[in-house]
């Protein structure tokens, strides 16, 4: 489980397909506590450490995560967002969020304004039910408020500090992300189809 809010930045080191589709990451985040087995969300994936040492961690990408993901598009050199996994009585900032990416999205627009940059992204048809104005959804592992939603788009903010510190600072027109809807939309439209 976690939050949404990315604390580290890694970069991918070595990518050794023929042995389980194995990445090695490099980052400055605090392992010490990591333990083999843990899992640390990567631009929104939940995945599990397999290796590590001061500096670096590996871990496996299984095919699905790769068929339903944007780390099909990883290489050496990719940059992700990073956060280790939640523990009892840490803040919960952003909301909560799996690491289960439920589907890709692309940038349409970006505007930048006097004190944020605004987001456009394409609306999946398979998730439109799920997004709703002022809701909560997570972008590349980022928690972020949902501005408003049309048919075939969501648009969010972005304040300087979400810039500066993740890799949706950089994002540029047709870059694909990840998408993670708020779980609480799942367990409602679950809930609902139990009651008819």
């Amino acid at each position: 489980m976690f939050t949404g809010i990315a604390t580290n930045y890694g970069i991918i080191k070595n990518i050794k397909e023929k042995r389980s589709n194995e990445y090695t990451i490099e980052s400055d985040i605090d392992l010490s506590e990591v333990k083999i087995g843990s899992s640390i969300m990567c631009s929104g994936i939940c995945l599990t450490v397999i290796n590590k040492n001061n500096k670096s961690f590996a871990v496996n990408v299984s095919e699905e995560t790769l068929n339903v993901s944007n780390a099909i598009n990883w290489k050496k050199g990719t940059k992700l967002n990073l956060e280790k996994s939640l523990k009892v009585g840490d803040e919960l900032g952003g909301h909560i969020v799996t690491g289960h990416i439920d589907d890709t999205t692309r940038l349409l627009r970006k505007r930048v304004l006097k004190k944020s940059s605004e987001l456009i992204f394409e609306l999946p048809h398979n998730l439109q039910k799920y997004v709703c104005k002022k809701g909560s959804i997570a972008l590349d592992g980022i928690s972020l408020t949902v501005n408003s939603v049309e048919e075939k788009s969501f648009s969010v903010s972005i304040i300087p500090h979400t810039s500066k510190v993740t890799t949706l600072g950089n994002i540029q027109k047709d870059d694909i992300v990840n998408i993670e809807i708020d779980i609480l939309a799942r367990y409602i439209e679950n809930n609902i189809k139990n009651i008819k």
